[in-house]
């Protein structure tokens, strides 16, 4: 019976890993588009996994050990069914922003491996934790306007430093603004190379032109063919055209990282950015296909699933990825209908090193600055900054700090400066939320805005006023501060009716500020009262003893049932201008 109950349970715990569940629930017509994707994916794979390894400061070969890994533990972890994972354009920068500042000038590749390797390590720690702590809210904490600006900026970021490679030099420089300077400098010293800036800049046009108007065709490897044709064809190598090389022969083999405990700091700042990237990454890109594929999107599972993908590369000498969004697209439009198309992939660049590593030997250099490039222009959002000037100037003007904060600071103060500034967007937003008087407006039921209807009716020695956001420390002054101004005009109101409904919390600080208020203005005469309150928010103020300066009768349900009990209290008129009177209500009863 135990043992019965063990394999019952064993068989549960397999059931819960997605892979298993995958392989019990897949479909023998699936096997063949799965391959045929898997071919097609390949093909992509293998050049951006080497560009975007380069990209982030180390050895081409360690995109493609990045890449099997990646794709092989997501098969077993990851519970979406088609979402690509790999070395990503936007997290190279920020491998290299957290690497090779801890690399000496002219360092040891294997100590750039090894630190590559640990950031891995780390996001994937960072990525699991979050899973089971079910954080994955997290990825909110950048806002789509900061999200533009910082994309925008990491897109030119990568342009800058790629074009010195693109044009057959280098540049060493940290910073933007440095790279520009050196690239400008390199150009007028004569430092471009004629026949790699050929190779490069007419990379860049063949792809952008592939994928215009034969979308269909892979752009990138035609690219890549073409480049090693015309490297073998006229030795582009003895024209001053740098090339890849032989890449290592074999399956990478596992490696624990050793690191220096003073890296441990420096990696740990970086692991946290690039798993906040990863994460609203991952979160976009699994909505967005999830949508069009029928699933649905399990937040706290793909955390587990790129963790454990960051986890596998950082232990065969990889560097961490997250999701993309265009290999993915690829795949799906190759026909792939399961991760055995990610499996493909990774079994044939493995039996590529096996079987032919020299297959990309006369690779330029050139044509991977080119393969980076391409993805930095997707990055960029043009339209979508030009939306925000147009629709809110507000979000406009934090995309581009967001975007100064990358181009100037460097990326990864960049993602820090994104995230404070959403941060500080929403406090903003409850600091100075929008208030304004209400009146009745003729023809239209309730009460209205009177900026929005400067015609809207008002009764004497009433102010009903409307504060769009929950009462709390920050905006209590502010509260009391509007709420003064209203008491002191003149004529002088006797009520001032508040529209609650907006205000989802009062703590205990403007508690505080609305006791020092309400006795105040009782002692000029003028009473405080709440409407449309929520009844957790009632509760709290009951709690908080508010209701011994506050009258208890002075809490309506309804703004309507506030008025019609002014109105019974003193006779008090509509203005000539307003509506004509309306009829008294039947539920306003005074202190509901």
């Amino acid at each position: 019976m135990t043992t019965r109950q063990e394999d019952r349970g064993l068989r549960r715990r397999l059931r819960a890993v997605p892979g298993v569940r995958a392989v019990s629930s897949y479909r023998r017509e699936w096997l063949v588009k799965d391959l045929v994707a898997g071919v097609v994916l390949t093909t992509l794979l293998v050049p951006q996994g080497m560009a975007y390894a380069e990209l982030a400061g180390l050895p081409a070969i360690t995109g493609l050990y990045t890449t099997i890994l990646c794709l092989l533990a997501y098969a077993v972890f990851g519970p979406s069914r088609i979402l690509v994972l790999g070395p990503d354009s936007s997290l190279g920068p920020m491998i290299a922003a957290t690497v090779v500042p801890l690399v000496a000038a002219g360092g040891d590749p294997g100590r750039a491996v090894a630190l590559g390797s640990m950031l891995a390590v780390m996001v994937a720690a960072i990525m699991i934790l979050a899973s089971v702590a079910k954080l994955g809210f997290i990825a909110d904490l950048i806002s789509k306007p900061t999200m533009i600006g910082y994309m925008n900026g990491l897109a030119l970021t990568i342009l800058i430093g790629q074009l010195p490679k693109l044009l057959g030099f280098k540049v060493e420089a940290d910073s933007l603004i440095g790279e520009a300077t050196g690239f400008v400098e390199g150009l007028a010293a004569g430092e471009a190379v004629p026949a790699a800036a050929a190779v490069g800049c007419g990379g860049i046009a063949l792809i952008l032109l592939l994928q215009r108007f034969l979308p269909k065709v892979p752009a990138v490897l035609v690219m890549v063919v073409l480049a090693i044709a015309a490297t073998t064809a006229l030795d582009l190598g003895a024209h001053g055209v740098g090339l890849v090389g032989k890449l290592p022969e074999g399956f990478p083999p596992f490696t624990i990282p050793h690191i220096r405990l003073s890296d441990l700091g420096p990696l740990l700042f970086g692991a946290i950015g690039i798993a906040l990237v990863s994460l609203a990454d991952t979160i976009s890109n699994a909505s967005a296909f999830a949508a069009r594929t029928g699933q649905e999107v399990r937040g706290n599972q793909e955390m587990a699933g790129v963790g454990a993908a960051n986890l596998a590369a950082g232990l065969f000498q990889g560097f961490p990825v997250s999701t993309s969004g265009s290999r993915t697209a690829v795949a799906e439009r190759a026909g792939a209908k399961s991760q055995l198309t990610g499996v493909v992939g990774a079994l044939l660049i493995v039996l590529m090193l096996v079987l032919a590593p020299g297959l990309f030997r006369n690779l330029p250099q050139p044509a991977l600055a080119a393969v980076v490039i391409t993805a930095s222009l997707s990055l960029a959002d043009i339209p979508g900054t030009v939306r925000l000037w147009r629709q809110r100037r507000a979000d406009f003007l934090l995309c581009v700090a967001a975007f100064l904060g990358v181009a100037l600071l460097g990326v990864l103060p960049g993602i820090a400066v994104a995230v404070a500034l959403s941060v500080l967007d929403v406090f903003r937003r409850v600091w100075w939320p929008y208030d304004t008087v209400l009146g009745r407006v003729r023809g239209l039921e309730g009460y209205h805005d009177i900026r929005s209807y400067p015609q809207a009716a008002q009764l004497p020695g009433l102010v009903i006023y409307r504060f769009d956001a929950p009462l709390v420390f920050a905006n209590a002054k502010t509260f009391r501060d509007e709420v003064r101004r209203l008491a002191a005009a003149d004529p002088k109101p006797s009520w001032i009716v508040v529209a609650a409904e907006p205000m989802t919390d009062v703590d205990t600080t403007a508690a505080d500020v609305l006791e020092d208020l309400d006795e105040a203005l009782n002692a000029d005469d003028v009473h405080l009262v709440f409407a449309e309150l929520k009844d957790p928010v009632r509760r709290k103020i009951e709690r908080y003893g508010l209701t011994r300066t506050i009258d208890p009768a002075h809490f309506f349900p309804t703004v309507e049932a506030a008025v019609a009990a002014f109105r019974r209290r003193t006779g008090a008129q509509w203005t000539p201008h307003g509506p004509a009177e309306p009829p008294e209500p039947s539920t306003g009863e005074e202190g509901a």
